[in-house]
């Protein structure tokens, strides 16, 4: 049943990740949870997330804004270590719990119109936190979905720019985690029997992406935070 669980599990978020440009973490992360120890879940995470941004990365990369990918990666660089240590100190079921609040909260300030103008200092910003999120639980999503979404930008920019953004963020924390959190056999066994599951939802959601819109696309991401927060906090009480 657990293998099942798992299944479905990596092609959903592959299917999600690939089509939107979010979701693999976002969506896999809390059900791994589920069935891993939180050092297990996040490092499978992450390996998963890193092959899927290798992948994709030449097919998007005429779509990426590098001005701000420049800003993501050196706002990031303060929330890296911040991350870690926050994952070595701090208790998952509270962090979880923060997290959850967060992403519950904010995505109801975007379904209700709010709005940010995007610059400089706010691009370092939303780097540094998901950078934080990123070596801590393994999420990087939420800070740059919400601060995409409430800037309007355009679909492509924002799959493109992010998953350019992943590919540098997901590979160090990677190596972060290992370094300081350790590893085992479960985590790459289980990596690689999910790599075909992961070939076959890029697939899948190659496709999904070309029949997506742009007010679906918004309802896309509100669904996937609301959803993610919801998660979050149910398994933080538990």
């Amino acid at each position: 049943m657990e293998v099942l669980q798992f299944i479905i599990i990596i092609l959903v978020a592959s299917i999600l990740q690939t089509s939107t440009g979010f979701g693999f973490s976002i969506l896999a992360t809390p059900f791994l949870l589920l069935l891993f120890e939180p050092t297990e879940a996040i490092q499978i995470n992450l390996v998963l997330s890193l092959v899927i941004s290798i992948a994709l990365i030449m097919k998007i990369r005429n779509d990426i804004d590098f001005g701000i990918l420049k800003r993501l990666v050196i706002g990031s660089a303060t929330g890296l270590p911040i991350g870690i240590a926050v994952f070595l100190l701090m208790d998952i079921n509270r962090l979880k719990f923060g997290v959850s609040l967060i992403v519950l909260i904010l995505t109801i300030m975007l379904i209700l119109k709010f709005r940010i103008s995007q610059n400089q200092k706010r691009d370092l910003f939303v780097g540094g936190l998901s950078g934080s999120l990123t070596t801590s639980i393994g999420m990087p999503g939420p800070p740059l979905l919400l601060y995409f979404s409430g800037t309007d930008t355009q679909k492509a920019k924002l799959r493109g720019t992010t998953l350019a953004f992943y590919l540098w963020i997901y590979f160090i924390s990677l190596i972060v985690q290992v370094i300081f959190a350790g590893t085992n056999q479960t985590i790459w066994i289980s990596s690689g029997l999910a790599l075909p599951i992961v070939l076959l939802g890029l697939f899948l959601g190659q496709l999904l992406f070309k029949w997506i819109n742009q007010n679906v696309f918004r309802i896309f991401t509100y669904v996937i935070l609301l959803f993610t927060g919801f998660l979050l906090l149910v398994e933080s009480l538990r």
